[in-house]
C-alpha cells in the first residue's frame, strides 16, 4: 500500500524511524551507518531508506521543512505504515548563550504559537511533551557513549524568516525555551493523536546570541554524535 507522498509497500518500514529534515541527511544516515540498504521511497525527492544497524531493522527518511511537510509524513508512516516511534534528529538554532555549536539537545517539550494542533484535531494547548519512554533511553544511551546531552524545551515555530523581530527574551525568560527548531511540535502532537511515541534530538547549528553558523555541508554530514545516539537507541 501506497500513499501519496510515500511509494512504500507495507513490511519495508521498519517499526522505529530515524527523521532528519534534509533528505540527503537521511541518504548519509543510510549510506554510512546502515546495511542491506534499501530505498523505499523517492517521490518528491524524500528519500526513505530501511537498513540494519547492528543487525536491528531501522528505517531513516526525510520530513522537510517545518510543521505542515513533517505533519503529512509522519502521520502516514504512524497511521497507515504502522512505525511505532520516530525520533527526528534535527537542527536548531540557540536563545541560550550556554548553547553552542554541535551541541545536542533532547526535547524534553515543545512550545509553539502554532495552530497544527488545534487545526488537525482541536488540540488548544501550546506545550506538547515529549515521550518520556523514549527521552529516558535516549538519556542512557548518550551517558553509555559519553555524549554529552543537554535537556530542555525547545520553540518549534511557523516562520523561518520574520518581519517583526522575535521577543526572544520572553522566549527564554517566559517560555523557557532553549532553542529554536520547526517540526518537533506537529510531531509529537500526531504521535499523541495516534497513540505512538515521538522524540526529538537536535544538533544546534547556529546561535541567535553569538550569531555563529555551520556551513550546509556540515548540517548534512557533520551531526554525528546526534545520530549515533538515535541509531544506538533504535
Amino acid at each position: 500500500m501506497s500513499t501519496p507522498h510515500n511509494q512504500a509497500e507495507i513490511g519495508q518500514i521498519a517499526k522505529t524511524v530515524l527523521m532528519p529534515g534534509d533528505p540527503l541527511r537521511a541518504k548519509f544516515i543510510a549510506d554510512t551507518f546502515l546495511e542491506n540498504v534499501v530505498c523505499f521511497n523517492n517521490v518528491r525527492n524524500m528519500y526513505g531508506y530501511t537498513g540494519t544497524y547492528h543487525g536491528k531493522s531501522i528505517s531513516v527518511m526525510g520530513s522537510g521543512m517545518g510543521m505542515p511537510s513533517i505533519g503529512i509524513y509522519s502521520y502516514e508512516l504512524y497511521k497507515f505504515y504502522d512505525v511505532k516511534t520516530i525520533i527526528r534528529i534535527g537542527s536548531a538554532g540557540a536563545y541560550s548563550p550556554d548553547l553552542h555549536l554541535f551541541d545536542v539537545v533532547m526535547v524534553t517539550e515543545s512550545y509553539s504559537e502554532s495552530n497544527y494542533a488545534r487545526s488537525q484535531n482541536g488540540f488548544k494547548r501550546h506545550l506538547i511533551k515529549a515521550s518520556k519512554t523514549v527521552n529516558n533511553k535516549i538519556a542512557k544511551v548518550a551517558l553509555r557513549l559519553e555524549i554529552p546531552l543537554i535537556a530542555g524545551r525547545i520553540h518549534s515555530s511557523d516562520v523561518f524568516y520574520h518581519e517583526n523581530p522575535i521577543d526572544r527574551e520572553s522566549l527564554v525568560n517566559d517560555k523557557h525555551c532553549l532553542a529554536v527548531e520547526m517540526e518537533s511540535f506537529a510531531l509529537f502532537h500526531n504521535a499523541n493523536a495516534l497513540g505512538k511515541k515521538a522524540a526529538c534530538l537536535l544538533t544546534i547549528s547556529d546561535s541567535l546570541v553569538t550569531h555563529e553558523e555551520t556551513t550546509a555541508e556540515q548540517r548534512e554530514t557533520a551531526f554525528t554524535n546526534m545520530m549515533k545516539i538515535a541509531l544506538e537507541l533504535a
